[in-house]
């Protein structure tokens, strides 16, 4: 049996172009340094979707059906055909450049699965935290979380239908987050758009490094 090789990986640089790895130049190799990132937010928010619109592997999902046991729990009044939920964590990976791979870790989004945060932020660089303005309160949780443990995030409105109910004013005004904390709108189920708000949660957190 013959050999093929694989397709030549895709990479991001800091800047966000894309670019081919490229054959490893003659001498020692150094593997890309692994950063840890976290997505979060509330229920059915996209997070999910985000991991799995940018992952260079075929994502790992904790994913279990919602049933009527949890009707009284979980809010479909805005995701009416979303069938199942996240239930442990997402995970997923993208080399940025030759020298930088994120590793993504989606945490569950209800409340009663917050317990599982701490394992999972355990070494994280930064987070992103996805906000749907039709359900604002349920991102004041993940807000708050990452504002009392330190941790440098961003703040993504998701475009759901191309609906943005709110100015990103209104929502920085809702949310009370402070000027430095970058907040833009981005669409999860784009893997340009997810890119870019990957990386700017990136910079945020290597300007916090480096301060």
């Amino acid at each position: 049996m013959g050999y093929s090789p694989s397709p030549t990986p895709r990479t991001y640089s800091p800047t966000g172009a894309e670019t081919d790895a490229g054959p490893a130049v003659q001498g020692t190799v150094q593997p890309p340094l692994p950063v840890k990132m976290v997505i979060a937010g509330g229920f059915g928010v996209g997070k999910t979707t985000s991991v799995a619109s940018i992952s260079e592997i075929t994502p790992l999902t904790t994913e279990a059906s919602i049933t009527s046991v949890s009707a009284d729990v979980d809010d479909l009044a805005h995701t009416p055909y979303k069938a199942t939920t996240t239930v442990a964590m997402d995970f997923g990976c993208i080399t940025i450049d030759p020298t930088l791979k994120l590793y993504l870790f989606g945490t569950p989004g209800q409340e009663r699965f917050k317990f599982m945060w701490d394992d999972l932020v355990q070494g994280a660089l930064g987070a992103l935290v996805i906000v749907d303005t039709r359900r604002m309160d349920d991102c004041y949780v993940a807000v708050d979380y990452f504002e009392d443990k330190g941790i440098p995030f961003a703040v993504g409105v998701n475009h759901f239908e191309g609906e943005v109910r709110h100015t990103i004013d209104e929502v920085r005004w809702a949310l009370d987050v402070e000027e430095r904390v970058p907040l833009f709108t981005f669409d999860a189920r784009d893997r340009g758009s997810v890119r870019d708000a990957l990386l700017t949660v990136l910079k945020v957190a290597l300007a916090r490094t480096a301060a």
